[in-house]
C-alpha cells in the first residue's frame, strides 16, 4: 500500500469531535508544549492496526509521512517502523535505529515518544553501548530527554536498571513537568522489580528530586510510607 491510500484511509478515519479533545489534551494552544500540532481525530487502537495492515510500506515513504503536520501520521509512520522493526535483522534494525534518531524533531509530543522509545531505541540499545542516551538527556529538546528517559523503560524490563537511574540522576534538576512524571514512572517500574533498588535511589535523592517526580515514583507505596517520603521535602 502506498503513502496516499494510507492518508486516504487516516481521512476517512477522522473524527472532528474527538480531534477537539485531543488538541486540548495534548496541549496544543499558544506556548504549551504541543502548540501547534494538528489532530485529526483517531485513536490508537484504529491507528496501531492502520500500521499494521501497511507494515510493507517503503521507508522512503514512511520518512515522508513523518514529516506531517498531522500528529496521527507522525504517529502511524512511527508505529509501522515499529513492526518492521520487530521482524528485521541486525541491519534492518540498525536502519530503523538511525531513522529514529535523524527524526526526533518530529517525535514531538509525549505519546509519540511513549509508545516508540522503548520498543526502538531502548531495544536496539539493550545489549549495546547505552552512552548515546546521556547525551540525549543532556539535550536542550524536551522530547530528546523523554526519548532517553523512555527508552530506559525497555532496560527496565529485563531488570538492568543501572543506566535508567543514572539518566534519572541527570534529570532531577529538569525544569519541565513531563519529565519529572517520566523519570517518577520509571523509577516506580523499578521499584516494581526491585524496591529495594528504587528506594536506596529516593534515599538518596527525594530530598531534592521535584515533587511530581517524588510522587509518581512512590504512588504504589502504602500511605504512610508514601506520606515519609513527601516530609522530607
Amino acid at each position: 500500500m502506498s503513502i496516499k491510500e494510507i492518508e486516504i484511509d487516516l481521512d476517512q478515519k477522522s473524527n472532528k469531535e474527538q480531534a477537539k479533545l485531543l488538541q486540548r489534551f495534548f496541549k496544543t494552544g499558544p506556548g504549551e508544549y504541543g502548540e501547534g500540532d494538528i489532530f485529526i481525530g483517531i485513536k490508537v487502537p484504529v491507528l496501531r492496526s492502520i500500521a499494521k495492515k501497511n507494515h510493507d510500506v517503503a521507508y522512503k515513504e514512511i520518512k515522508q509521512l513523518l514529516k506531517s503536520k498531522i500528529h496521527e501520521k507522525r504517529l502511524v509512520s512511527l508505529m509501522i517502523l515499529i513492526f518492521k522493526y520487530q521482524n528485521a535483522d541486525e541491519n534492518e534494525k540498525l536502519k530503523i535505529f538511525k531513522i529514529y534518531l535523524d527524526n526526533t524533531d518530529k517525535i514531538n509530543n509525549w505519546d509519540l515518544v511513549d509508545l516508540t522509545a522503548p520498543k526502538i531505541i531502548g531495544d536496539y540499545l539493550l545489549d549495546k553501548d547505552k552512552s548515546l542516551l546521556i547525551n540525549l538527556a543532556k539535550s536542550k529538546s524536551l522530547w530528546e530527554r523523554r526519548i532517553a528517559v523512555l527508552s530506559t523503560f525497555q532496560f527496565i524490563k529485563f531488570n538492568q536498571f543501572d543506566f535508567s537511574l543514572q539518566i534519572s540522576e541527570i534529570l532531577l534538576n529538569d525544569t519541565h513537568d513531563l519529565i519529572h512524571k517520566a523519570v517518577g514512572w520509571m523509577l516506580r517500574e523499578i521499584g516494581k522489580r526491585n524496591l529495594a533498588v528504587e528506594e536506596k535511589f529516593l534515599q538518596a535523592h527525594c530530598s531534592k528530586m521535584p515533587r511530581t517526580m517524588l510522587r509518581y515514583a512512590i504512588e504504589k507505596f502504602p500511605e504512610q510510607k508514601r506520606k515519609a517520603y513527601l516530609k522530607k521535602q
